[in-house]
């Protein structure tokens, strides 16, 4: 059973639907009895569907880039700022995602581990520098950049202060925001195929633009962590997502958020003992950027660092099973830079 529901999409209200978990609640509110209550004592704070039967997926492609502009862009060399600015040259400018007056966020990975730069497993700052210094310059009324680190010692402050991310951000323009309890939200995941529901940080749900940055690195439980499963970090209690159908969940998470940019930061990229690392020689400097407005293909280039392709990773696939992108690299059109 389906029945209407709301959700929140770019600061509108729409008609969606509501599994039958979400109808138990709604009778519990109203006294719906015992039955109702002994059916919700499991929900935590992402929701199951109940029923076997699956709902189909409803989800838009990735527009085309403009007319002579690059599907996906790779720069290489020296600079992170500058390959910042060559690959997104290449997709047609930051106007192409970016306006006058805009609201942005920008997605890093800061795990929280408590490492620097130099080990890998946080975003680069430069290169959250060099972003933020170009979407102000295309007259972004504000941006924030923000991550709910899952190991930091003393919070997100030590995390977002120890990665070297707000001192960068800061001198840049940007601002940091520590991502509060009270601002997640419960959203309806309608194609969901793992879970139906789960509580999103309310203002990555209501910005004009998203970009996600991303750190490849290595990853226990999902081979690597790239674009799509940096996303984690946007949502309340991630480590309920680590179960058996964990790439299933960050695919069912990625069906309703959905980043405009995807900048994939492979300046340093950690080749085993992830997400945290902690040993330099782990990490391999690549001296690489990538870009697109397609997360999957985003990925599936990033993956080839690793020797592997975007077929290689259950949540890439998945992804692109569902029509979030591609994983064929050869039908698209790609930049390379050398900078």
């Amino acid at each position: 059973m389906r029945l209407p529901g709301h959700q929140i999409s770019n600061g509108t209200v729409k008609m969606t639907a509501i599994d039958r978990r979400e109808l138990l609640r709604r009778m519990l509110a109203l006294g719906g009895g015992a039955l109702a209550t002994a059916a919700l004592i499991s929900l935590l704070s992402c929701s199951k569907e109940l029923s076997p039967e699956l709902p189909s997926d409803n989800v838009t492609p990735p527009s085309p880039p403009p007319s002579g502009a690059a599907y996906l862009a790779v720069a290489r060399g020296d600079s992170p700022t500058t390959l910042v600015q060559r690959s997104i040259s290449a997709l047609g400018g930051i106007e192409r995602f970016v306006r006058p007056g805009n609201d942005v966020i920008i997605k890093p990975n800061i795990c929280g581990s408590g490492r620097t730069p130099e080990y890998a497993t946080t975003t680069n700052p430069e290169v959250m520098a060099a972003l933020v210094a170009l979407c102000l310059g295309a007259g972004a009324r504000r941006v924030r950049v923000m991550d709910l680190p899952f190991a930091s010692i003393s919070g997100s402050d030590y995390a977002y202060d120890s990665s070297g991310i707000a001192e960068a951000v800061g001198k840049a323009g940007g601002e940091m925001e520590v991502m509060t309890k009270m601002k997640f939200q419960k959203t309806s995941i309608p194609s969901g195929q793992s879970i139906t529901s789960c509580r999103v940080y309310q203002d990555i749900l209501e910005t004009d633009v998203l970009i996600d940055v991303p750190i490849a690195k290595h990853h226990g439980n999902t081979i690597l962590t790239l674009g799509m499963k940096n996303l984690l970090g946007i949502v309340d209690d991630a480590p309920s997502y680590h179960t058996a159908d964990l790439s299933e969940r960050v695919v069912d998470l990625n069906t309703v958020v959905r980043p405009h940019l995807v900048v994939v930061d492979a300046i340093r990229i950690l080749m085993n003992s992830g997400p945290t690392g902690g040993n330099l020689s782990d990490v391999k400097l690549m001296n690489t950027i990538i870009a697109s407005h397609d997360i999957v293909a985003a990925d599936s280039y990033g993956a080839t660092l690793f020797g592997m392709t975007g077929n290689d990773l259950p949540i890439v696939r998945g992804g692109a099973r569902r029509g979030l992108g591609t994983t064929d690299l050869s039908s698209i059109k790609i930049e390379e830079i050398a900078v």
